[in-house]
Parts: structure tokens; C-alpha cells; sequence
């Protein structure tokens, strides 16, 4: 998986006002970018381009630009897309010689200077009206993506049975597979925030159809907003998809972004968000960061393990004493328990530090393991032989006031804030290889010298050759 990005957490979302460029994009930079990427599309290219471009003239209040992305055609259609960008103003071509739906919107969005970005297929069966819903949140800032779904309520759909069931199964194995819960990964109408796009789309890998569902997985895990917008969309009967080997490849992308998931081996930590996304936010003193979300993860997580710790406990007193059958239980509900506050409570991802953090945990461990077996042993000097009923009522007891030194032992030793912001940035940024996130002003990284930047108003074709 690609993890090179090198920043902290994302700035605040700001509303995007409408600069002087006006319709087009003719001057200044635009604000939205929209994407249509094609193959051998040299019949349907130009009718798309000029009735995308009729209605965005007509009804989008914003500069904007229109890039067809080339995917290495081999038929007339590189020739179609420089004529359409030498006639029309806001419009521009961008070649690239490598295949993939993917690679192509990531080597685009990369290079765009709109702080939105967008594309949608070059057969236009997403009614053009829901365009401007589309990107609305995005410019005024309460959304980080967009996309068009065809599976809400009152979306209104035709197409083919055949392709309606892959749709719904492959969401169904989405929400299953990766826990999931927007409703429609593999329309082909979405947006995004530039912001967003340069911190994201470092992370994912695939360069072909898997690419949104990648994009949208990484995305919701990490916490950003997606906003769904329904929309009228038509079946193009001639689509080129080849649905099987599509299906094959999406299946594929579950299973790597899963298992990648699964081992916390992507830094999603440089994806967070400020709390309520407003500067205020972060200016409150005297509380500490991320404090209440951390109680509450503390609490499932320990309220679970102590069930994990009874079942056990009760399961090694059939054969063992009290003491050693709590030691035992004990011991494996902890390492069970660190790993899972590591992950889940205080968000540290990925491998590094572990080892530490379990050697931390089992000090902690030791600490509880004393107030325990302590209260036992008082138990039995008091009353002899107590009852099992007796027994785990007294370790509940004491298991709630070791759980408070827990909290606070792992909070204040074993995960420390060290960046005093409430973000784990030295542990969370550590990822595969030691990486280590940089601070949040951090400049990004210049493009690849071997590929072009466009320029903002640019309408010429720009060639890339061997873009990744």
C-alpha cells in the first residue's frame, strides 16, 4: 500500500468563495475540475464535452474546467480532445500512456489547482442536475467527498436486471466485508476536496475500476464526510465494462484493503479532521485532547474484557486453584486488552512500538494482578472457604478499581500524548518502515519532475508518459 504522505492532520474545511475568473475559467483558477476520463471513446467524447460544458456555462455559479483524461487510446479519440480543448474555453487534454480508470483521476486530481475536484463517466448517464448538489458541500465546506448514488431511496434508475444485482450484491459484500455504509461505491460521479485528494490518494493503490471503492473505504475510515447525493441515472447499453473480470479485480481490492486494514498498515491518522472542524475548537484550554472519545472506547473495550476475563477465569478454575486460575485468566484478558486499547481507544495504527506497548501493558498488568489477588487473598483469610458467587463478585470490585489505574497508566505512560494536542502523531505516525507523520505545516512534495504541472488557465494538451 502506498503510505509515503508525510503530513499531520488536515486543516479545517473553509467555504470557497467565487473567484473573478467566471464562467470557464477563462482567468484565475477554477474552482471545480471536472474529470472525464475515456478509452477509445471517439464517438461519444465530443457530444459529452460540449453538453458537460453547455450546462456548467449555463448553471454553475463558479469558475470551472473540464479535463479529458486520455487513457492511452488507440482509435481518434487524443485527436477529438485537442480540438475540443483548442475551441472551447475551460477545457484541456491530458494524455496518458499506461491504461486505468485510476491512474488516470489520481495523475489528474495530483496535478489540478481547484480545491474541488470531480469526474464523471463519459457516457453521462448521471442526470447533469445533480452536478451542482454534488460539489455544494464541498465548496461550502461541510463535506470532504461527494458522491452520486443510484441505490438511495429516491434515486431514480434504469438499467438492466443483470446490472442491477451486481450493483446491490457488491455493496452487500462491501457493507459485510469492510463494514461499509455508503450506499453506492461504483457510480461514476464523485468529488472531493483537493485538500483531502493529496493526502488520500497517496494511499491508494489501485489504478483501475477498484479505485473509488478504495478511495471511499480508506476515506470513511478515517473519519472524513461523505455526502451522498441520489441521482437519475440511465444504463448506457453499449458500456464497454467487462463485468466479470471487474467483478474479479473489486474482489481482489476487498481482500488488500481489508487484510491492510486489518493490520493497521495505512496511516488514516493523517486523514483526521479537528473536532467540529472549526478553530475554536482547538483553542478550548484546560481539557484534555480527544479525552471523552478515549473514556468511551476505554470503557467498551474494558467492559468486553472483563467478560473475556470471567469466561476465562471460570473456564481455568475447573481445573486450578483460584489464584493461579486468576493469574491465568488475567494474564491473557490483559495482552488481549492492550492490543485492543492500542488500536481502538488511542488510534496508534501500524506495528511499530508494539512490542513496548505489551511490555508497558504487562506492568500494568502486574499492578492488577496485585489488587486481585489481593482481594482474594483477603477473601479467603476472612471467611475460609467462600463461594465461586463470593469469589467473582470480589474481583469485580477489584477489577473496577484497577480498571481506573488502567485509564490513567495508559493514558499518561503507555500512550502519552506527546505532541500536547491531543493527536498521537508519535506513535500514530509511525507506520511501516518507521515513518514518522510531520507536522502539520509541513509544505507537500513537489510533483515528479517527469510529470507536467499544468497552469491554471492552460488549455493545451499535456503529455504524460509512464504516469503511476
Amino acid at each position: 500500500m502506498r503510505t509515503e504522505t508525510p503530513w499531520s492532520t488536515l486543516p479545517a474545511r473553509d467555504h470557497l468563495l467565487a473567484g473573478a475568473g467566471g464562467a470557464g475559467g477563462a482567468a484565475g483558477a477554477p474552482v471545480l475540475d471536472v474529470v472525464v476520463p475515456v478509452y477509445n471513446e471517439e464517438k461519444d467524447l465530443e457530444p459529452c464535452v460540449l453538453r458537460l460544458h453547455d450546462h456548467l456555462a449555463r448553471t454553475f455559479p463558479y469558475a470551472f474546467r473540464i479535463t479529458v483524461a486520455d487513457n492511452a487510446s488507440t482509435d481518434r479519440t487524443p485527436e477529438v480532445a485537442q480540438r475540443l480543448a483548442r475551441s472551447l474555453p475551460g477545457v484541456r487534454s491530458f494524455r496518458l500512456e499506461e491504461k486505468g480508470r485510476g491512474r488516470a483521476l489520481r495523475t489528474v486530481w495530483t496535478h489540478s489547482d481547484a480545491p474541488v475536484l470531480a469526474y464523471m463517466d463519459v457516457d453521462l448517464s448521471t442526470d447533469l442536475n445533480a452536478l451542482l448538489p454534488l460539489v455544494a458541500p464541498l465548496i461550502s465546506g461541510h463535506s470532504d467527498l461527494a458522491i452520486g448514488s443510484r441505490l438511495a431511496r429516491s434515486s431514480r434508475v434504469v438499467r438492466g436486471t443483470k446490472r442491477e444485482f451486481v450493483s446491490r450484491a457488491y455493496n452487500i459484500i462491501l457493507r459485510s466485508s469492510l463494514a461499509a455504509r455508503f450506499s453506492d461505491a461504483q457510480c461514476g460521479f464523485k468529488a472531493i476536496r483537493r485538500e483531502v485528494a493529496q493526502r488520500l490518494l497517496p494511499m491508494v493503490e489501485d489504478t483501475g475500476w477498484f479505485f473509488d471503492t478504495e478511495m471511499l473505504v480508506l476515506a470513511e475510515r478515517a473519519g472524513l464526510r461523505i455526502h451522498e447525493v441520489p441521482v437519475d441515472w440511465v444504463d448506457d447499453p453499449d458500456s464497454t465494462v467487462h463485468i466479470v473480470r471487474t467483478a474479479t479485480d473489486d474482489l481482489k481490492g476487498v481482500w488488500r484493503v481489508g487484510r491492510a486494514l486489518a493490520v493497521g498498515a495505512l496511516p488514516l491518522d493523517r486523514l483526521a479532521r479537528p473536532f467540529g472542524d472549526d478553530p475554536r475548537d482547538r483553542g478550548i484550554g484546560g481539557v484534555p485532547g480527544g479525552l471523552a472519545r478515549q473514556l468511551v472506547g476505554f470503557c467498551v473495550v474494558g467492559a468486553l474484557s472483563t467478560l473475556f476475563y470471567l469466561a476465562l477465569y471460570s473456564l481455568f478454575r475447573l481445573g486450578a486453584g483460584p489464584q493461579l486460575a486468576n493469574g491465568a485468566a488475567l494474564l491473557v484478558s490483559a495482552v488481549a486488552n492492550t492490543a485492543a486499547n492500542r488500536r481502538l481507544t488511542f488510534g496508534v495504527r501500524g506495528r511499530g512500538g508494539a512490542v513496548r506497548h505489551q511490555a508497558q501493558g504487562l506492568v500494568v498488568f502486574a499492578i492488577g494482578l496485585a489488587l486481585t489477588s489481593g482481594s482474594l487473598a483477603a477473601l479467603g483469610a476472612a471467611s475460609g472457604s467462600p463461594s465461586h458467587t463470593t469469589e467473582l463478585a470480589v474481583l469485580i470490585a477489584a477489577n473496577l478499581a484497577a480498571t481506573v489505574l488502567r485509564f490513567l497508566l495508559f493514558r499518561a505512560w503507555v500512550f502519552p500524548d506527546r505532541d500536547g494536542a491531543g493527536d498521537r502523531g508519535s506513535d500514530r505516525g509511525r507506520d511501516r518502515g518507521g515513518e514518522t507523520a510531520g507536522p502539520a505545516h509541513a509544505v507537500a512534495p513537489p510533483a515528479p519532475a517527469a510529470v507536467p504541472v499544468p497552469a491554471p488557465a492552460a488549455e493545451s494538451t499535456h503529455h504524460l508518459r509512464n504516469a503511476r
